[in-house]
């Protein structure tokens, strides 16, 4: 039942942005935890992208894999993950960004889940917990590498 909300603005466009977060493949390489991620399934649907992904999450000597479902609308510039099948009894993950002044733009971040297992939540909660409270810095950061570095605004 762990549930995460950020807003927080930054210093690289929405479109900047929104094209990092939709670049689910490259997760591995900077995502905490996100050990591997695999593209199943991609097709077009009413102006949106929809993907089907295998993410494998983990730490040490536990990993778990999990299957979502990735909406992409670059139209509202608004990406959904929504859980399919794997260790979570639900997990719902929403990115929005906005315009807010020359290069910067504020990110809207909701992610919300839950472990099937209590003794999984044990085992993984917090460790979870913490890596998800750092997705927004996470993405952030590989934005200053990939576009320059800005300044957090705030």
């Amino acid at each position: 039942m762990p549930q995460f909300e950020k807003v927080h603005t930054v210093a690289h466009s929405a479109d900047d942005m929104f094209q990092l977060v939709a670049d689910i493949e490259q997760y591995p390489e900077f995502v905490p935890l996100c050990q591997a991620l695999a593209i199943r399934q991609t097709r077009e649907k009413a102006g949106r992208e929809i993907l089907v992904a295998d993410m494998t999450a983990g730490y040490k000597k536990v990993r778990e894999s999990f299957t979502c479902q990735v909406v992409l609308n670059r139209e509202t510039r608004e990406i959904q993950a929504s859980y399919i099948d794997g260790p979570f009894k639900y997990l719902d993950n929403r990115w929005r960004f906005e315009e807010a002044g020359t290069g910067r733009c504020t990110v809207h971040f909701t992610l919300d889940y839950e472990f099937k297992s209590r003794a999984l939540q044990m085992l993984m909660g917090s460790m979870f917990d913490r890596a998800f409270g750092k997705f927004v810095q996470a993405f952030e950061q590989r934005a200053d590498e990939l576009y320059g570095e800005g300044a957090a605004v705030s």
